[in-house]
């Protein structure tokens, strides 16, 4: 029987802890900035982690996420309004609104993932502007105009701790969904499928089937985001939810982090999210751009596979790491 090792012990309590404390930060009272700010960290952490069961596990760039992201923050917006639901039934229809997306997924990715590459990220980026364009030019659904939803009835400290809260329990459920593929059978299809594709197929892995189930699995969490994130708001707009900057930021969270675990987008979208926080507060906005641009470029040339590996690697080079692996007489 498998026993836990002190060190993971370790490092299982201080994430308990970690979580029981972020858990009831919002009610000791804090400003509401850092119920906001602590709320668009777990948003990115989602968008990053679920972004990475298809781009770090299957190793498919998408630059296309942030479409399903606004399809379900529109997707609850048009139930909100059609069918004049309370707070509570806003919130709930949150989950029909990532099925809605994981539905998306698969129309365009059963042709769009036999596409590898650069391809399959072009055509992923193109997909998110054309439903921006779709969205800006279809009445029903607010036009260019965007659409308002009305918010709860309630003190705003206590309005956005309850955002904050399901936020951060949508973060902890996508993690650990991330956590239990990657150590499944299914995780293992799609790191052989990021290895080589072919050879994975001839190890009787059912490629298609297994990048459709990502494809759709990793919609379908940013789908339920992009509904909290819009009731959050109170008002959406396809500029807005479709901002395909927001795209590009999670890749470059998740591969900032680490693709290839699930802790790699968990540490990339936090650290982002801080630093870009920091640098917009205390630096004027174009050296910020700056320095957050030299920071990628740093990261792409010196840890091209991300802080994790990096400092494992280092870790493993160290003078007692050597000395422990050395083997004794």
């Amino acid at each position: 029987m498998y026993q836990p090792r002190p060190t993971s012990k370790k490092w299982m309590l201080a994430g308990a802890a970690l979580l029981v404390i972020l858990g009831v930060f919002p009610w000791l009272g804090p400003p509401v900035y850092f119920i906001s700010f602590m709320l668009s960290v777990f948003l990115y952490i989602t968008l990053a982690t679920s972004w990475n069961l298809i781009g770090g596990y299957a190793g498919y760039l998408s630059f296309g996420h942030v479409a399903f992201f606004g399809i379900g923050a529109y997707a609850t917006a048009m139930m909100f309004k059609l069918l004049n639901l309370s707070p509570v039934g806003t919130v709930l229809s949150t989950v029909p609104a990532g099925f809605i997306a994981s539905v998306v997924a698969v129309i365009v990715g059963y042709p769009c993932l036999r596409l590898r590459g650069p391809y399959f990220a072009v055509i992923t980026l193109c997909f998110a502007f054309v439903v921006q364009l779709g969205v800006k030019n279809l009445d029903f659904l607010g036009g260019p105009d965007g659409l308002w939803l009305k918010s709860m009835d309630l003190p705003i400290e206590i309005n956005r701790s309850i955002f904050y809260e399901l936020m951060f329990v949508l973060m902890i459920i996508t993690i650990g969904v991330s956590i239990r593929i990657n150590h499944s059978k299914f995780g293992a299809g799609l790191k052989a499928i990021k290895e080589d594709e072919e050879v994975a197929q001839t190890m009787a892995i059912n490629a298609p089937l297994l990048k459709i189930k990502a494809f759709a699995l990793s919609a379908f969490f940013p789908g339920v985001a992009g509904g909290i994130y819009a009731y959050y708001l109170t008002y959406i707009h396809p500029d807005i939810m479709f901002e395909v900057n927001i795209s590009i930021l999670i890749v470059l969270m998740a591969l900032f982090g680490g693709g290839g675990s699930w802790l790699g987008p968990v540490i990339g979208a936090a650290s982002l999210t801080f630093i870009n926080e920091g640098l917009s507060t205390f630096v004027q906005a174009e050296l910020a751009r700056i320095i957050y641009g030299g920071l990628f470029i740093v990261v792409i040339i010196f840890m091209p596979n991300g802080l994790i590996e990096f400092f494992s690697r280092e870790k493993a080079r160290s003078p007692d790491a050597v000395e422990k692996a050395a083997p004794r007489s």
